[in-house]
């Protein structure tokens, strides 16, 4: 991945902020991925354990997504898409978490502590 797509990430966390503030989520648009839609990585894991979601376009709190799990083999629960959307995204995403399986725990396990200037080398080093 090429650094051009973290501007918008790094807008979404906030240009100004403090070196203190938290970060707990990240967008990766299309240009940050290169895959049609929008990951959504949240330090949050909830019930369902280490995850990312995929929105076939932009994020939102209550808009359909598939979560893709960390799980070996992963699992990809459908939240309210289309059979041929979700299926799209699982041949999508599926690739792109095995590639990143090393790198994503990171995130959920230290990202909190993280300042921004972690949070982005952190994205900047996603395949």
């Amino acid at each position: 991945m090429s650094g051009a797509g973290f501007g918008e990430a790094q807008a979404r966390l906030g240009a100004s902020q403090d070196a203190d503030d938290l970060v707990e989520t990240v967008n990766l648009p299309t240009r940050s991925t290169g895959l049609a839609g929008t990951i959504f990585i949240s330090t949050a894991m909830g019930s369902r354990g280490p995850r990312v979601k995929w929105f076939p376009g932009r994020t939102g709190r209550d808009l359909p997504c598939l979560f893709m799990t960390l799980d070996t083999p992963s699992r990809a629960p459908n939240e309210g898409l289309s059979l041929p959307v979700a299926r799209e995204g699982e041949r999508l995403v599926g690739p792109w978490v095995e590639s990143n399986r090393e790198a994503l725990p990171r995130f959920w396990r230290e990202g909190t502590q993280w300042d921004v200037d972690e949070v982005r080398a952190f994205v900047l080093g996603l395949s």
